[in-house]
């Protein structure tokens, strides 16, 4: 009796602790990236966790709770304030949550998600500040007169801010060697009669893909280009690539497109669908498509061809894939794969000025190249093109 008496004791006291959860979630770090119109918070996490998102005001802050979490031994205190964020607190719930409380610098928009681990990180929860409000109110580039208006080049340099992309034997990263080369290729852009260079990110903090189309939209651009400098397991390989969207990946946007058009804005030509009945809205989203993918591969050729002139190109024809990126259904967009950092001798020549100098020479080449030989009407370049003398190689190569 005197047994079963001690377990009903020992039961009504455990009845009265309060609830842990079975499996405390490790917070190892936190870091914060701060670009010109967003800022980017993560969470790194020694496993999945749930999470609340508030947004308040009067202060304006963010709250968020981690269910089961706490800090980790040996993680690093809370980041100083960077881009919208003014401050970060922490503190333990009773209940067992992770309370992060960001003070804001100003009103925001804020959005999160739960990123599964990759083969560089481990689980992160990543909140994302002021995203929506860049994309819903774009600047529009300034055009030159509407009877000679100059071509705008979209430049985009991958990865940014807390993905640092591909990352060589020697710890070069790609996200700072395609910035650079993306740079340069806008000053020699910029340098050229009739054209201008917009940058889809000017600095290192990191641009969601969609949001990396939408700016190039937004500024109403004939072409997008994103550099990148990928990696690859057998360290032998080397040469550059430059891809196209591949007919599924078209097809799969389409299909996107055609069922959020009441929210899409218009096409660049200036055609709406959100109007039109499907089928109408159907055929004319194929053919904006496929006049788009057919200045894609004809602009990749070109810039595939110049590249060829300054190293090695891993596969002579331009590739397809389905890249987020080249999805935009009326921009010609190409991928350029610039070199393969994960190969020694191209981390090293990655690293060097001069040799990305070389290489946004011939992106600029391969770019002009096509743009001379296919001038839109009403361009600068249309007008020039008549009586455009031969285009200049790149440096350091004669003619065929």
């Amino acid at each position: 009796m005197k047994s079963l008496a001690s377990q009903i004791v020992w039961m009504m006291l455990l009845s009265t602790l309060p609830l842990l959860p079975a499996h405390a979630v490790d917070v190892h770090a936190i870091r914060l990236w701060a670009g010109p119109d967003s800022t980017r918070v993560v969470l790194d996490l020694s496993g999945s966790a749930q999470h609340s998102l508030q947004v308040l005001k009067n202060p304006d802050r963010v709250v968020l709770d981690v269910a089961g979490a706490r800090l980790a031994s040996g993680a690093r205190a809370a980041p100083a304030g960077t881009g919208a964020v003014k401050q970060v607190r922490m503190a333990r719930r009773p209940s067992g949550e992770l309370r992060i409380v960001l003070d804001l610098a100003r009103p925001i928009q804020a959005k999160s998600f739960l990123a599964a681990p990759n083969d560089r990180y481990g689980y992160r929860l990543v909140i994302d500040l002021g995203v929506s409000q860049s994309v819903d109110t774009p600047v529009k580039a300034e055009h030159a007169p509407p009877d000679a208006r100059d071509l705008i080049i979209a430049i985009d340099a991958g990865h940014g801010g807390e993905d640092p992309g591909a990352i060589g034997k020697n710890g070069t990263r790609e996200k700072d060697v395609v910035l650079a080369i993306a740079r340069e290729l806008a000053l020699k852009i910029n340098a050229e009669p009739g054209m201008k260079a917009v940058l889809t990110r000017n600095g290192d903090y990191f641009v969601p893909l969609r949001d990396r189309m939408r700016r190039a939209r937004a500024q109403s651009a004939d072409l997008f280009v994103s550099i990148h400098a990928d990696s690859i397991r057998d360290r032998r390989v080397d040469g550059s690539s430059v891809y196209i969207l591949s007919q599924r990946g078209a097809t799969d946007e389409a299909s996107r497109w055609l069922a959020e058009r009441e929210n899409a804005s218009d096409l660049i030509g200036g055609v709406s669908l959100d109007d039109k009945d499907n089928v109408l809205a159907s055929v004319l989203l194929d053919l904006s498509q496929s006049a788009s993918l057919s200045a894609s591969q004809v602009a990749a050729e070109r810039v595939l061809r110049q590249l060829n002139r300054v190293g090695e190109v891993r596969k002579p024809q331009v590739q397809q894939a389905r890249f987020m990126v080249l999805k935009s259904p009326d921009i010609p967009s190409m991928l350029v794969e610039t070199a393969y950092i994960s190969n020694p001798q191209e981390e090293q020549r990655l690293r060097a000025q001069a040799h990305q100098a070389k290489l946004a020479a011939a992106i600029h080449q391969g770019v002009r190249d096509y743009f001379y030989a296919n001038p839109p009407a009403g361009t600068r370049v249309a007008q020039l093109a008549t009586g455009a003398p031969r285009p200049i190689l790149a440096a350091g190569h004669s003619g065929e």
